[in-house]
């Protein structure tokens, strides 16, 4: 087994590797620094690590050997401003997604305020996607857990590089046909149930806690959105919401297969000001038939005084879609090898997890 799961935590980026059966911390990077975000790039092997220090800024770190050695290169940044006057700052990198494999080099970054960002050289140099910037309806986006609103999902079509559709908290799905030229809205079916009831189909306040693309079938998109889960066949054109789905709808991370686009994990919870497991019973629901019904899988994972929250970039599949990895908030990790049946805790005692990845 070649896998390796990458963890970004709050005080570091650590890999863990199988080992014997099992699985053994192989290599810690960035000791003591929040890691709010990881990509490892598939076309070229290519480690990134976005770094959230606060006063500091964010920082942006790369590795072409697999994490052997690292260097600095420079953060997604708006563009300067006239002196004496106050313009927006990038306060979190919140994503990190590779371009098309036509597309070498070419990476996307959303941001906390905002900003959508993207790079031809590796993290070299970015630019903001001024369209998308512009637009006159991101007046009306809101913060979602953060006072700012952030992008936090980009899906690329694999199909064609130029089809971009993104997630905003809260500020709905985007879409593009032309690499990020041009922007459309895509949030029919969804509503808002926290908004009063003429207002609750706006676009501009749709809170999507994360959007996922099948790769085999990049029209079909899966959303956990702030109160309830939605599904499109149609790369976001129409949404069809889950009214059942376990023992909760609510929650923040989803995974798809990466070749059966009927099938997707999520992991439920209590929302708004709780923000613990449903029951305080960590569990995974799946679906395997477009979410017309939901297995409930629970062995091996905590069943009674349950804490943990898993975040939306908590929940990750390999190519195979048999491994899973999932991390939480009280900072523990845990892998299933048969596709969510049964869960293997790997390590208990880490900081709290913001993202995995297999790489």
């Amino acid at each position: 087994m070649s896998r390796r799961i990458h963890v970004a935590t709050r005080k570091g980026l650590l890999r863990f590797e199988p080992s014997g059966g099992g699985w053994h911390l192989a290599r810690q990077d960035f000791l003591g620094e929040p890691v709010s975000m990881l990509l490892a790039d598939p076309r070229d092997g290519h480690l990134y690590a976005a770094l959230h220090l606060g006063h500091f800024g964010p920082k942006l770190w790369r590795s072409a050997d697999a994490g052997a050695s690292w260097e600095e290169i420079p953060a997604p940044a708006f563009p300067p401003v006239a002196e004496g006057e106050e313009g927006p700052s990038v306060e979190m990198i919140w994503c990190l997604e590779p371009g098309g494999a036509d597309q070498p080099g070419t990476l996307w970054a959303g941001t906390i305020s905002g900003g959508l960002f993207r790079s031809r050289d590796r993290g070299d140099s970015w630019q903001l996607v001024d369209s998308l910037w512009q637009r006159p309806e991101r007046a009306n986006w809101l913060g979602g857990g953060y006072d700012q609103p952030g992008i936090h999902s980009i899906c690329v079509d694999p199909r064609d590089s130029r089809r971009l559709t993104l997630a905003v908290s809260c500020g709905g799905v985007w879409h593009s046909e032309d690499e990020g030229a041009s922007w459309n809205h895509r949030t029919h079916g969804m509503y808002a149930a926290y908004m009063p009831p003429e207002r609750a189909e706006e676009p501009d306040i749709q809170d999507p806690h994360r959007m996922v693309a099948c790769p085999a079938d990049p029209e079909r998109l899966w959303v956990q959105h702030h109160n309830g889960i939605f599904v499109s066949a149609d790369r976001g054109l129409n949404w069809r919401e889950i009214p059942r789905a376990g023992p909760s709808t609510f929650g923040f991370a989803v995974a798809v297969h990466p070749t059966d686009p009927d099938c997707a994990w999520f992991v439920p919870a209590v929302k708004d000001e709780c923000r613990v497991p449903a029951d305080q019973r960590l569990r995974v629901t799946r679906t395997r038939d477009g979410g017309q019904s939901f297995d409930v899988l629970e062995r091996g994972l905590p069943q009674q005084l349950c804490y943990d929250l898993v975040y939306r970039h908590g929940l990750d599949v390999d190519g195979s879609g048999q491994y899973l990895v999932m991390g939480s908030t009280t900072g523990h990790l845990w892998v299933s090898e048969d596709a969510g049946d049964s869960w293997e805790l790997v390590a208990g005692n880490l900081p709290p997890i913001f993202a995995v990845r297999f790489g």
